[in-house]
Parts: structure tokens; sequence; C-alpha cells
């Protein structure tokens, strides 16, 4: 076994861990790179991109097929080649692979260590019993991975995570999503646009992270409408039947039915990559799931230690802190952690961007700051919204479903947040998480410019609500 001493280590490549190790470079300061698995983000691989090359092709077809409504007829059938769906959302998603690749390579390669890493105390680890890292601090990135309960392990090769649907050579005839999460909403709507048979099934009620129960109730109206989607599901057993998953539930109109599908597509929730790295030889606390506690601010890990005052050399960022696993997060988390792993023990807080998360389904999903149901614990909140079914553009294109709905503080008129299912939520969003890292008041907001006609007008309409109902003088 050889040793090695760096400033900075840096446990994973994914957005997080290049990230931090850029900022620790930054600071002046050595860096090691330790990766055990493939180069490449987890975005870039099997996430965010992929995803949306697939979602694409749902939009593309569904597009063809619901063209009747404006006078626009497809005459015959609409013809979808599976295999040259799939064929295109490898090959794009290699390139976007390729692009991170490329700027792995470009990190010098005394930078860049392979192996498994494992603690041996809070600075030094030990990867895969050749080498030995000390360090005068360490940042842990390791990610996440796909849960998969145990329950459903006899199903084999049949039920399956994200990662496995972007390497699919063909479109299966038929597949039973679990979780109407993020994954399961974005992945189960494309698949049903694209021909595939889709039951989607929920079990707490929860629905594309929305937390406000009256966009929930129009976002389910919406999918409901055009695919299968039970978010409070009583699923009676799940049972492997030859080369299929036979499921037997109660449907929505009450009644027991039995199907059988290709494939279960487990979309409930990615755990942590913090469970075989040793933390057990660290100073680090665990929560109850092995997840070191930390400052949300610093990213610094809590240490069990008292009689020290400069703090545990550790520090956690991206998907590894199970709280936000959105690569804009990762990347900010990153460059905090990697600028305080380099300067410790001198730390400090780092800046962070107001709160913004999407789904890219249809309608679109966006959340801006804490949510109405965080918000509504903490504060005293006026509330203003807008139905799209009656909003100009939004009937012209006949994207005409969902609800926005905006918070405000009733004495200040500070703009708060909001929740949208809708059209072009991903705009919407961005126009609103801007307005509340400036923390602009809803009459501000008012003042800027709004075109017509536009779907933003909506965003206006639901504004002037929340303005009629504010305490301010």
């Amino acid at each position: 076994m050889i040793t090695r001493q760096t400033d900075v280590v840096v446990i994973g490549t994914g957005t997080a861990g290049l990230s931090a190790y850029r900022a620790a470079r930054q600071a002046g300061k050595q860096a090691l790179l330790i990766e055990d698995g493939p180069y490449g983000t987890t975005c870039a691989r099997v996430g965010c991109m992929p995803s949306k090359l697939l979602i694409a092709a749902a939009e593309a077809a569904h597009a063809a097929q619901h063209g009747a409504p404006f006078g626009v007829h497809v005459d015959g059938t609409v013809r979808i080649n599976g295999r040259e769906v799939m064929a295109r959302v490898r090959s794009e998603r290699d390139r976007f692979v390729g692009f991170v690749l490329e700027s792995v390579e470009g990190i010098p390669a005394e930078d860049k260590l392979r192996g498994r890493a494992r603690f041996l105390a809070d600075a030094v680890l030990d990867v895969d019993g050749h080498t030995r890292v000390e360090a005068r601090s360490v940042v842990i990135a390791t990610g996440s991975r796909p849960v998969v309960p145990e329950a459903y392990a006899g199903l084999g090769e049949r039920l399956l995570v994200n990662d496995d649907v972007f390497e699919w050579q063909d479109l299966p005839r038929s597949v039973a999503v679990y979780g109407p999460g993020v994954i399961g909403l974005e992945l189960g709507q494309a698949l049903a646009r694209l021909g595939v048979t889709v039951r989607l099934f929920g079990r707490s009620g929860s629905l594309g992270g929305i937390t406000d129960p009256e966009v929930a109730a129009s976002a389910l109206a919406a999918f409901q409408q055009e695919f299968y989607l039970d978010a409070k599901a009583t699923v009676h057993s799940v049972v492997r039947q030859g080369d299929q998953v036979e499921i037997r539930y109660v449907a929505l109109d009450g009644r027991e039915r039995t199907e059988r599908f290709d494939y279960v597509l487990m979309a409930t929730g990615r755990r942590p990559n913090v469970d075989d790295i040793g933390l057990e030889h660290t100073s680090a606390v665990l929560d109850e799931y092995g997840v070191p506690l930390h400052d949300k601010e610093t990213l610094q890990v809590q240490s069990t230690a008292t009689d020290g005052t400069q703090g545990l050399p550790i520090f956690i960022a991206g998907d590894a802190t199970a709280e936000l696993p959105l690569l804009h997060e990762a990347a900010d988390e990153g460059r905090i952690a990697g600028r305080n792993a380099a300067n410790w023990p001198d730390v400090e807080a780092g800046q962070r961007r107001a709160g913004l998360s999407i789904v890219f389904s249809e309608p679109q999903i966006a959340k801006v700051g804490p949510g109405y149901r965080a918000l509504s614990k903490l504060h005293e909140i006026v509330i203003g919204e807008v139905d799209f079914s009656n909003q100009g553009r939004s009937r012209v294109m006949l994207r005409n479903k969902g609800k926005l709905r905006v918070y405000a503080a009733p004495d200040s008129g500070r703009f708060l947040g909001a929740e949208m299912a809708g059209p072009s939520a991903e705009h919407i969003g961005h126009l609103l998480a801007w307005a509340l890292q400036q923390q602009m008041t809803i009459p501000q907001m008012l003042e800027m410019p709004f075109y017509h006609p536009v779907v933003e007008e909506g965003l206006r309409t639901a504004l002037r609500d929340v303005a009629g109902k504010l305490k301010m003088t």
C-alpha cells in the first residue's frame, strides 16, 4: 500500500464532486478526486438529459396524435418506432456524457484516483487496499441510488429503476410505475404518450412534490384525463408470472382488477451513497439513516467531539445530503463544500439561491421557495391564484390545464414563493425564483412588463389576486 497526502480529498466525481474539486483548486489547495464507478454525472447518464430526450419524443408523438381540435388531421396511424426512439435517447445521452468525460479528462492524472474510498479516521481514507490517503479535509460527494424495496426482489429482471430505462433497445408494451414523484411522473407520462400501456401507482397521495392541495388537485385531474394514475392506490399483490408481472389492485372505479405488465418501474425515491464508506470510523454524527448531520449553510458535518473548537474537517454536498437532488443545488453545494474544505478550519456560510424545482410533465409542475406546506407552518400568508382553464394564450394552445398559486406576507407584501401546475411552468418558475431571490414585493412584481398574449399574463392575474388581499397601507 502506498500513502498519499493532499489538502482536500473529494469522494465522488458527479456534479457536486467536480464542483468541490474546482473550488478547492481555485482556493490554491491541492485536491484529489476519488471515484470507483464510471465518470459522468447522474444528470447526464441517467437523469435530467436522457429523461428529457424521452419526453421530447413523447411530445412529438402526442402532438401528431392530437391535432384534430385545431382542424389538423393526420390521415392514417401515427407510427411510433420504439427502436428509433431509444436509439436517439442513447445516442444523445452518450453525447452529453461525453462532454462530462472531456471535463474529467482535462483534470491532471495525479489529481484522480480510482477505487472505493472508506474512512479510517476523520481525514484518513483507504482506497481499495492499495492507497492510504491522508488529507487536511474531506468532501463527501458520493451521490445517491434508486431505492428498491426488498419485497420486490423476486421480480428479477422484470423490476427496473430509471437507470435501466435508458438502456432499452426498444419500447415495451406495458409498464407499471410505482411512485408519482418527479421520476415516475416524467417517465410514466412519456411512456404512455409513446404508446406503452402505463399504470402509475402511488401510496401516500403525494404528486410530483406538490404541497399545495389545490395545485395538486388540478394536476391530478389533468394527468388522469390522459393516463392511469392513482396517487393513493391499494395494491393487493405483485407476482412474477413468467416474463411478466401480475398485479392485483383496486382500480379508480373501486373494482378489483388484475393485469399483467412487461416491467415494473420502481420510482419510489433515492438513497444517499453513504452506507459503505466507513463513516462509523469518523467523529461524524449520523441520523437514523446513516446520513451525516451537517450545517445547511457551511455543509460542515457535525462532530461528536466535545474537546475541540475547529469543527470536523468533513463536508458533504449534492445528493449525498438526502435533501435537494437537483443539479444546480449540487453544483452550488459542491462549490461551498470545496471552498470550506480548502479553508478549514475557517469556514463560512455559502450563498444559496432561491429554491426552484421543476417537473417536465404536461402540465409542467414548478415550486419556488419552500412551498405551501412549509410556508403555512411558519407564516401567515396571503394567497393569490389563477386557473389556467380560461387563460387566453393557454386556451389558444389547448394547454389550458392546471393552477398557479402565489404566496405573500400580508403586511409587507413580500413575495414568499409559489406552486404551479400548468403550461410553461419551467419559464414562469424562473421568473418567480428571480423575484424571490431579489426579495421583491407583489406590487414591485406587478410593475414588471407583461406582453400580450402570453401565458405569463396568468401570472399577472395571480399577482393581482394576491395584491387585493394584502394589508399594506
